[in-house]
């Protein structure tokens, strides 16, 4: 009998890492679609793997010694690298911080990859462009990331592209939600429970996606061993102000409640700046055949039901 395949999990503790962790584990996500419906994953059974999940507790991504320490011992076949520092506006003073992680700690689990021969698969954003493009982005298009945390993904899309080569994806993603954690959506949820109007930017336009549909597409890509670019986002694209409404009809909500603003009504400003255009096409999944994820108000309404159960 073959020994099962050995993935390690980076961000375990995260929105995705859990999600991830769960469909490796049992095949089903908090919010997800049940097994039958889960095209990404069609020819894969759950529990055929060994899973090492880890947090910044159990490898941190700033220690070079610890990564190369962890990947050694577990000799994994597939890295899923979600860890990140994630702070968008505190990125623009804990600069170091934003680098350390996110360059600099790929760079170090893309090296303990490769003396492996594991596959890497590192989770990325749209904010490595400026959003100044009028139509969704390629994932040829030319990156220009205009905050630190934007600088830093894209520091790290360098990194394990060119230490790994074709042992590793890129999956850059967009307006992340799902069931752990801090989102969009339980923020709408929290503030739809109070009175009163809700104002949230008209201007700033994105593919929601959420990370059950997410886990899917990355944990195939890995398995796959795909490299290159890939962008993956639920289908569909709208604005701050259409998906906080969208959100609080899919609760039960008056929607009406939600006002549209300007980005520069915004009191006080973001630190960090946000791209107008965050839209991405998912060009490189539908160029390969694979099934694109379903669309965003379908992940919407199976989140929002899941929460409010």
């Amino acid at each position: 009998m073959a020994a099962p395949l050995r993935i390690l999990l980076t961000g375990a503790r995260g929105q995705l890492g859990r999600d991830m962790a769960d469909l490796l584990t049992t095949g089903v996500a908090v919010g997800g679609r049940p097994p039958g419906e889960q095209t990404l994953l069609s020819a894969w059974r759950p529990g055929s793997v060994e899973v090492l999940a880890t947090n910044s507790d159990t490898m941190d991504l700033a220690q070079r010694d610890v990564i190369f320490d962890t990947v050694y011992s577990f000799r994994p076949d597939v890295i899923l690298h979600g860890g990140a520092y994630t702070a968008v506006d505190a990125a623009e003073t804990e600069v170091d911080a934003a680098w350390r992680i996110n360059a600099m700690g790929t760079r170090h689990l893309a090296e303990a990859a490769v003396k492996v021969g594991a596959h890497v698969v590192y989770v990325s954003t749209d904010y490595v462009f400026d959003g100044t493009k009028k139509a969704p982005y390629l994932e040829w298009d030319q990156t220009h990331p205009v905050s630190v945390y934007g600088a830093s993904k894209r520091g790290g899309e360098q990194e394990v592209l060119a230490i790994a080569g074709a042992s590793a994806t890129v999956v850059r993603t967009s307006w992340v939600n799902g069931a752990h954690g801090a989102n969009m959506v339980k923020t709408a949820l929290r503030l739809a429970a109070g009175d009163g109007i809700l104002r949230f930017v008209d201007d700033q336009h994105g593919c929601p996606t959420f990370t059950a549909d997410l886990a899917e597409a990355v944990i195939r890509l890995g398995l796959d061993r795909r490299p290159g670019i890939f962008h993956v986002t639920n289908q569909g694209e709208t604005t701050w102000f259409g998906f906080v409404r969208a959100t609080l009809a899919a609760a039960g909500h008056d929607p009406g409640r939600v006002e549209p603003i300007a980005t520069g009504d915004l009191d006080p400003p973001r630190p960090a700046p946000r791209p107008a255009n965050s839209r991405l096409e998912n060009a490189a999944l539908r160029l390969s055949g694979l099934p694109m994820l379903p669309e965003w108000t379908d992940g919407l309404a199976r989140l929002v039901g899941a929460l409010t159960s």
